[in-house]
């Protein structure tokens, strides 16, 4: 297999993955919070670590990293819904990131040329700031973020630190949402439609404030 060959396989490859996840996460039933929680209750840690890697795989997809956060609140509480949220996000950040580097850089570089330069630059140099103001900003996707910086020359432990440090103010505040929560006995899913919606309302009130003249 030419060199070529092998950057477009690799390529391709890390888009089927991307399908396939959302795929499954289009399938998958979510099961009812009191479901989750009776066994988290019964199953002892080996439980908590599967919920652990359970939501590192959900946000290796296109899932909003603030509605899973949320939901981790709800079912966990908030000292474990932290630890779980934190961990769950660094892990799928960083299998992310080594799969968009590993089979996706290459075609990048390809496809992108000179242009890339430019980006390269200010990761390698800036990769930390730039990181860490993406997963500090609510308006950019943790999924996109974390996968994008795979593709750039950012450096990956700039990067894990940045993700580490920035995923902490946010998840506190999410995971508190999710635990105070405590009269929801809904689906899991419910709750996605109401947090966009919520989250759209922000969004919009920070988009008039800035286009607000002073």
């Amino acid at each position: 297999m030419s060199t070529a060959t092998g950057t477009w396989a690799r390529a391709a490859l890390l888009g089927a993955l991307l399908v396939a996840g959302v795929v499954v996460a289009l399938a998958v039933d979510l099961p009812s919070v009191s479901t989750v929680r009776a066994w988290l209750d019964g199953a002892g840690g080996g439980a908590w670590v599967a919920l652990t890697l359970g939501v590192a795989l959900v946000l290796l997809v296109p899932v909003p990293r603030t509605a899973v956060s949320v939901l981790v609140g709800v079912v966990a509480g908030f000292g474990a819904g932290v630890v779980v949220s934190l961990v769950g996000g660094l892990v799928a950040g960083l299998v992310a990131f080594g799969l968009a580097r590993a089979l996706g850089r290459d075609a990048m570089t390809r496809l992108a040329g000179p242009r890339l330069d430019a980006v390269d630059g200010l990761m390698g140099d800036r990769g930390f700031w730039a990181v860490l103001a993406g997963r500090l900003l609510p308006v950019v996707p943790f999924v996109l973020l974390s996968y994008g910086a795979g593709l750039t020359a950012v450096r990956l432990g700039p990067y894990a630190l940045a993700t580490a440090i920035g995923l902490v103010p946010g998840t506190v505040v999410q995971v508190g949402i999710g635990a105070s929560a405590a009269s929801f006995d809904g689906t899991a899913a419910t709750a996605v439609p109401v947090l966009g919606a919520v989250l759209g309302l922000v969004v919009l009130g920070l988009l008039v404030r800035r286009r607000t003249p002073a």
